[in-house]
């Protein structure tokens, strides 16, 4: 088994940052009912600058990144690289640490009570993209900036991950 830290040499730093948390959104819900989902912060670099992958969700048209709910055999890393697959498609390599997490309410589409959802975000170095992928004529997608990502999601927990994501502090 790998070790969970690497010690860097010292011209080396690594910063570990504190996200500003915001409380989770029960409504009516029970505490029970908070559901987990799996997400992929998609990146890649265009001549020298770090460039994000966002997507718009289907009905309320707002920026996000790639997510969606456990898939049964995949470990959630491997859940939030086939989502970024399939909402975006985009193949690439997957780090297996959790960069943060981040809450949000979810709308179903029979119009029941929004559920809330606690997200996993997993970082994806893209290697391919491709033009045919399942919902294709359903998403559009972009690649911008690290900081005009951060700026298009409006979930304020995301795009502190999206703002402070390093990179260069994973091996892919």
């Amino acid at each position: 088994m790998p070790p969970l830290f690497r010690i860097q040499p010292k011209d080396k730093q690594v910063s570990v940052m504190r996200p500003r948390q915001h409380p989770v959104k029960l409504g009516r819900n029970a505490k029970d009912s908070v559901r987990t989902q799996f997400g992929a912060l998609v990146w890649r670099w265009r001549k020298d600058k770090l460039q994000v992958l966002l997507i718009k969700t289907r009905r309320r048209k707002r920026w996000i990144i790639p997510k969606g709910w456990p898939m049964d055999g995949q470990t959630p890393v491997q859940a939030a690289a086939t989502e970024a697959w399939e909402e975006a498609g985009i193949k690439g390599r997957p780090a297996p640490i959790c960069i943060g997490l981040y809450s949000y309410q979810k709308y179903p589409r029979n119009g029941e009570m929004p559920m809330p959802c606690v997200v996993a975000v997993f970082p994806l170095k893209a290697r391919w993209e491709f033009d045919k992928y399942p919902e294709a004529s359903e998403r559009k997608r972009k690649w911008v900036s690290q900081k005009k990502a951060a700026a298009m999601v409006e979930d304020a927990e995301l795009a502190q991950i999206i703002r402070h994501f390093n990179p260069r502090l994973y091996r892919l």
